[in-house]
């Protein structure tokens, strides 16, 4: 079967397309026929070994999978052959089959595709961990969100819409706000890709209190990080919460003295630590995804699909932040 691997550290165009032997699955495991795999931000950081996971090599990339069961190892008993399924495994979704414990499975819902499920478990998985258990997200709350047209931006967009709240969306481009506005943003912010300099990070903090309104924002969902966290710290409201989900623009230096004025918390928002942690809590908010996206409020926008062998051009895609909505891989 054909893989995507990382044979060494480097970027997008150190991957190669390899022929490797069909894994057997174990006890506990399955084999899934991959049908599609999306593409986040943990990728282009692993191949690099700037995460904090290091698999050994050679690996494939990919932690968010769906496709179909073509095997099941001893003890396994709530998937069969044939069933529909997705999975979040960390790495190895960027091949033909995958090895996948069972309990990181779960069906997909009749009448996803498998290009939308393979696009929810870790970018809507991290925001409703984020907005719930960090956030304590409540209905009317004002929610800021940094580089809101990407897939993890959007599902803020969404999920906090699903629980009442105004969303202000904060992005580099008017095609990305008019992406965060059809997601139901309330209110779009534009801000520079350039070099910001002192007057410019006051601008921009200025805009984000105009969009917030009188009382700022009670939760400021950090995407981004780097010259924008500190703007979007000086816009939040007495007592609120800014979540720290990543930083592909860096990592942002923040004035403390801002949680003093504002009597607000930093929070990390680890999602891949928190499944691992507390898997019931994280089980029961994976049923409430699909109980959402059955009503209609969430629904994964996949923007763009690569075939197998152009895996690193999403990859690389996505690490230059040209990327709106989810980038999957697919191998039909």
């Amino acid at each position: 079967m054909k893989a995507i691997q990382t044979h060494e550290v480097g970027g997008p165009e150190t991957l190669t397309l390899d022929e490797i032997e069909v894994p057997t699955p174990g006890k506990g495991e399955v084999l899934v026929a991959v049908k599609a795999c999306a593409i986040n931000y943990p990728d282009t950081l692993m191949i690099r070994d700037l995460y904090q996971f290091k698999p050994e090599r050679p690996y494939s990339p990919g932690g968010e999978l769906a496709g179909v069961v073509e095997a099941v190892g001893e003890g396994v008993e709530n998937f069969k052959v044939g069933d529909r399924v997705m999975a979040g495994i960390g790495n190895g979704g960027l091949r033909e089959k995958a090895i996948v414990p069972a309990g990181r499975m779960f069906p997909i819902p009749d009448g996803v595709p498998f290009e939308k499920a393979a696009s929810l478990l870790m970018t809507y998985g991290t925001t409703i961990h984020g907005l719930k258990d960090r956030g304590h997200i409540k209905e009317g709350d004002v929610v800021l969100v940094l580089g809101a047209a990407g897939g993890v931006g959007l599902s803020a967009v969404e999920l906090a819409k699903a629980y009442g709240a105004r969303v202000i969306a904060a992005v580099s481009s008017e095609a990305k706000g008019e992406v965060a506005r059809k997601a139901g943003a309330d209110e779009v912010v534009i801000y520079p890709r350039d070099e910001m300099d002192k007057a410019a990070s006051k601008e921009l903090a200025t805009a984000f209190k105009e969009a917030c309104g009188p009382t700022g924002a009670n939760i400021v969902y950090d995407i981004v990080g780097g010259q924008y966290s500190e703007p979007a710290l000086r816009s939040i409201a007495w007592e609120g919460r800014f979540l720290v989900v990543g930083f592909p623009a860096g990592i942002a230096k923040m004035p403390l003295n801002l949680t003093l004025l504002k009597s607000c918390d930093i929070c990390g928002v680890f999602w891949g630590a928190f499944t691992a942690r507390e898997p019931a809590k994280f089980m029961a908010q994976v049923r409430e995804l699909f109980a959402l996206m059955q009503e209609g409020k969430i629904d994964p926008l996949v923007s763009e699909t690569f075939p197998l062998e152009r895996a690193g051009e999403a990859i690389a895609k996505l690490e230059n932040r040209e990327a709106v909505g989810k980038l999957v891989v697919t191998m039909d």
